[in-house]
């Protein structure tokens, strides 16, 4: 009987194990996915923020 119930205990805790596993990984990869898309709208804000300055430096120049 000790057998039966330890092989069933250490079942459970290989089931849990992969599924808390599981869950890190899905948590791992959203929290990676959320940093990429973060950098990527830096990215975005500075191309368009280096456009404007470029436009304002154009227009600066037309003026003089």
């Amino acid at each position: 009987m000790v057998r039966v119930a330890t092989y069933f205990a250490m079942t459970l805790g290989a089931f849990i194990f992969w599924q808390s596993m599981d869950k890190v990984h899905v948590w791992i990869a959203l929290h990676q996915d959320e940093k990429k898309e973060r950098l990527e709208r830096e990215m975005e804000v500075k191309r368009v923020r280096e456009e404007l300055l470029r436009q304002q430096a154009q227009q600066k120049d037309s003026l003089a």
